[in-house]
């Protein structure tokens, strides 16, 4: 095998593994704080543009944040709490697209594109050869 396709397999590889690392993240340490802190960051302010709740002191801000203080503290889940707010103030509440439905499409599509371009990419040498 050439060093051409060699290297390209070992960064599709390393991709892949970074992605996975990135879908399995959780935030580091369990407690209610951090779960608070966390989810805040995720939500974006309702009247601010591109600011997360954790970062905008606006009336809507603090709300969003009592919001998911209380519900954190009750032992909601995260998935809950985000898909309240999701059907509260519509999609473009979350900061990131969300992971299933359309917003699954929109995590997977990039990994499709350097997949089918690497595809590509190997077959092109392949002919030259």
């Amino acid at each position: 095998m050439n060093k051409f396709l060699k290297s390209v397999r070992l960064w599709v590889v390393a991709m892949l593994l970074l992605i996975v690392l990135a879908v399995i993240q959780q935030p580091s340490g369990n407690g209610v704080a951090t779960r608070i802190q966390h989810l805040e960051q995720l939500v974006k302010c309702p009247s601010c543009e591109n600011r997360s709740v954790y970062d905008s002191n606006s009336t809507s801000a603090i709300a969003v944040r009592a919001y998911i203080a209380k519900e954190v503290k009750r032992g909601t889940s995260d998935t809950k709490i985000l898909t309240t707010l999701e059907s509260q103030y519509g999609p473009t509440i979350l900061l990131s697209p969300s992971t299933s439905g359309l917003g699954a499409i929109l995590w997977l599509a990039p990994m499709f594109v350097v997949l089918v371009l690497v595809g590509i990419l190997s077959k092109i040498k392949r002919k030259k050869q």
